[in-house]
């Protein structure tokens, strides 16, 4: 996969973020949940995910060109977009599976066909690599992934209240806007609208970047999207301030295209942040925590669930004070670093470990052992 490091750093960044809302969030007690640390400490929880989000589209966009620039067929990238957005969208279905199996007897069933973000990025590879089939030039594909986030985004208001597809099934209409069976949409889950509007936004930018003039001057061509960044989040909060009442209900927090465009430049102001850290500051200077974690986002994600919010939690859940929870946070990030770095160093050789036991089983019953 075409990888630069400050995406890694910017989606290391992501896991830290996540690891800190999901540990607070399980273990903190009663009363250490109703202070200000708590309000902030799950404030920095509506970043991760735009983050995951966003870069699964740039990094689709740096693949695609990539692609294109070695002249594979189109039908072979779409092909390879499409086959590993159904990869991860199993992945998906098969972490619920073993949630479900490791939380017997007290999780529902429904459990099994809730909308995470995995099964989200799964989808919107699925649906960018049909997108990027429908054009071939760079400025095609950024111009119609554009047009797509900001349907998508202004869609979402309308189907999460006065147009809510009540006629499918709710684990189809989950899909839509998350109402699982809760018959209304929650906002703790990741439907394709708004969420699948961030990975086109992250599209736009991924051509953006892989444009022959940002090539050339990639230091100018991340600064841009920085401002870009800065300008339109200054552009969300004047909307916000002075809304058009172009819809029947008016949610800025979690349905409004304000908030989506907020949400966007923020990331895009963050990975202005990450670049220079990168490219000028300590980001790869030495082993970076941070990138190491970037590089295997999907193996942490999946790996400190279970010990967070599983059965196999470090820690009590909902009966920790900020001091011990925050303990744990620091054990939970050093023991994902660890693992990731495990995960690198061993990648691609089961083979030589398998024959390395091997070799130690025949020396055994040779020698009696």
């Amino acid at each position: 996969m075409y990888r630069l490091a400050y995406l890694d750093w910017l989606r290391g960044l992501a896991c830290v973020l996540m690891f800190e809302v999901h540990c607070y969030d399980s273990w903190l007690r009663g009363a250490a949940r109703h202070g200000n640390f708590f309000g902030l400490s799950q404030f920095s929880g509506t970043l991760p995910a735009p983050l995951f989000v966003i870069i699964a589209g740039i990094a689709c966009a740096l693949l695609t060109d990539r692609l294109r620039r070695k002249g594979i067929a189109a039908n072979a990238i779409a092909s390879k977009t499409i086959k590993r957005g159904a990869q991860i969208f199993a992945l998906a279905l098969l972490f619920r599976v073993q949630e479900f199996v490791l939380g017997w007897h007290y999780s529902p069933w429904t459990d099994l066909l809730r909308v995470d973000i995995l099964n989200l990025i799964g989808l919107s590879l699925v649906l960018m690599g049909i997108v990027n089939r429908l054009t071939q030039s760079r400025r095609a594909n950024a111009l119609l992934a554009a047009a797509v986030a900001l349907a998508i985004s202004l869609s979402t208001p309308l189907l999460w209240t006065t147009h809510q597809p009540r006629w499918l099934p709710w684990y189809l209409e989950s899909y839509i806007n998350g109402v699982h069976t809760f018959g209304v949409p929650q906002s703790w889950l990741f439907p394709i609208f708004p969420w699948a509007a961030f990975a086109f936004a992250g599209l736009v930018i991924g051509f953006i970047l892989t444009s022959d003039w940002a090539e050339t001057h990639p230091d100018r061509a991340v600064a841009r999207l920085g401002i870009a960044g800065v300008a339109i989040f200054l552009l969300s909060l004047l909307l916000n301030l002075q809304p058009i009442r172009v819809y029947a209900v008016h949610d800025y927090w979690h349905t409004s295209p304000a908030f989506f465009i907020a949400r966007v430049g923020v990331v895009l102001a963050m990975l202005w942040g990450a670049y220079a850290w990168c490219r000028w500051g300590f980001g790869q200077r030495g082993f970076s925590p941070l990138i190491q974690l970037g590089q295997t986002s999907l193996l942490v994600y999946w790996v400190h669930t279970e010990f967070v919010y599983g059965r196999l939690s470090i820690l009590p859940k909902n009966k920790q004070g900020i001091a011990v929870a925050t303990l744990g946070l620091l054990v939970i990030t050093i023991a994902m670093v660890l693992l990731s770095m495990a995960r690198t160093r061993y990648k691609g050789r089961g083979a030589e470990i398998a024959g390395w036991f091997h070799r130690g089983h025949e020396k055994a019953a040779a020698t009696g052992d």
